[in-house]
């Protein structure tokens, strides 16, 4: 088993905490909005959503910090799909909330479980646990995007 690098470890989860940190700052207050929209069955509490996410940014930093430090060939191209997914899941709190545009923001989150799909399988390639962990993210993802066609669909 290879030595834990913790700064490395540290600095990916980190940074993968600031991308989240930085779509919810860009996206504003998103509490009232959601609030106001008529809500799909099964639909949360917006308390929730910022602890989920959290733990999910952190899950992805971990995932993508061991497939960096991995000697697969397939590194380059499983982190190129990282971010490619993680730039998605950016941009639509801000489609969503920012925008208040409902249509565009359902099919980014489709996209984005459609990006997660394709990460996990690569990252399945490089690293087991760095699939494995980001399953419960695929599960989320795909539960955000029935949200997201939901509010489209009731609002």
């Amino acid at each position: 088993m290879k030595k834990i690098k913790w700064t490395e470890l540290i600095i990916s989860i980190v940074g993968t905490e600031l991308v989240g940190a930085l779509s919810a700052l860009i996206s504003g207050g998103y509490s009232e909005y959601y609030s106001q929209l008529v809500q799909p069955a099964f639909a949360p509490p917006s308390a929730v959503f910022p602890v989920v996410w959290a733990v999910l940014y952190a899950v992805m930093g971990f995932s993508a910090y061991l497939v960096y430090f991995s000697e697969s060939p397939q590194r380059k191209n499983a982190l190129i799909i990282y971010i490619t997914q993680l730039f998605i899941n950016f941009s639509w709190s801000i489609v969503f909330f920012r925008f208040r545009a409902l249509l565009p923001a359902a099919a980014v989150a489709v996209l984005l479980v459609i990006a997660v799909a394709a990460m996990i399988i690569i990252f399945g390639k490089v690293n087991k646990t760095a699939s494995r962990v980001n399953i419960p993210y695929l599960l989320w993802s795909i539960f955000a995007a029935y949200l997201a066609v939901g509010f489209y669909v009731l609002n």
